[in-house]
């Protein structure tokens, strides 16, 4: 009795239905991965909005956003002394709120980034970005902006705060309402904080970036070019990348304030 087999046809119609099914399945699942990681990033933006408002309340003021200190912080200075100036960062100052995420790729460590290239492979780098004008530095390396140095804000400083950023997806943990317009009001400087970025806006095409960020800047990280967004009154949401730009219209600044400038 002659033993059933596939035929060279049937054989071929089987291997064409598999690869058909998993060209379809493919993409769904690397969208649903995607989404996942968009979700995740989103809850660790509303953790990092909880310990900035925590800060606040025990401290009546936000966080530096860097504070050019020569003592380090505990586990030593983030970042690379090649590109990053040493001091304390807003999560230093926020890393007793988090528990134990002060240094592991957890919270801190945004899940979408898409920097792989080894020297920008710290917290500081490709991650979220806390707002300077809310979040001041101590000082600056650069002239003309003035509007973020100085003493950080308060939550009552800020007249409205559900419309008003205090962190978000960011290619540095510093970011400013200089890095989402075209036509900032002075020349940035080279320096690696001034590369600077909302992942997905469309100006960083333009933009001077460093090698290592061009995926990262101009395809965005979550599905639709969006980011997530957590606001200083407590809030987060995701967000298309395109809503955080400003843009400059004669000698107006148009969605400069309250999105970015507190006042």
């Amino acid at each position: 009795m002659k033993r059933p087999c596939f035929t060279l046809i049937e054989l071929l119609v089987v291997i064409s239905i598999i690869a058909l099914l998993t060209a379809v399945l493919i993409p769904v699942l690397q969208s649903s991965k995607q989404r996942a990681r968009a979700v995740l990033c989103g809850s660790n933006i509303k953790q990092l909005t909880v310990g900035l408002f925590m800060y606040e309340t025990d401290n009546q003021n936000f966080p530096y956003g860097f504070y050019n200190a020569y003592t380090p912080p505990p586990g030593g200075y983030p970042g690379s002394i090649a590109f990053d100036r040493l001091g304390w960062w807003w999560f230093n100052y926020t890393s007793d709120y988090l528990g134990r995420n002060r240094g592991e790729r957890t919270t801190l460590w945004c899940p979408s980034r898409r920097i792989i290239d080894p020297k920008f492979d710290f917290i500081v780098h490709g991650n979220y970005g806390v707002n300077r004008s809310i979040c001041k530095s101590s000082d600056d390396i650069q002239r003309n902006r003035e509007e973020f140095v100085g003493k950080p804000l308060r939550g009552s400083d800020i007249p409205h705060p559900a419309q008003t950023l205090l962190i978000v997806d960011s290619g540095y943990s510093t970011i400013g309402w200089w890095h989402v317009t075209d036509v900032p009001p002075a020349t940035l400087g080279n320096a690696i904080e001034d590369t600077a970025y909302i992942p997905g806006l469309k100006i960083n095409k333009g933009k001077d970036l460093w090698s290592g960020q061009e995926e990262d800047a101009i395809n965005g990280r979550h599905p639709n070019k969006t980011v997530n967004v957590g606001f200083v009154d407590g809030h987060s949401s995701l967000t298309k990348a395109k809503d955080l730009f400003v843009e400059k219209t004669d000698d107006v600044y148009r969605n400069r304030s309250p999105l970015w400038s507190p006042k």
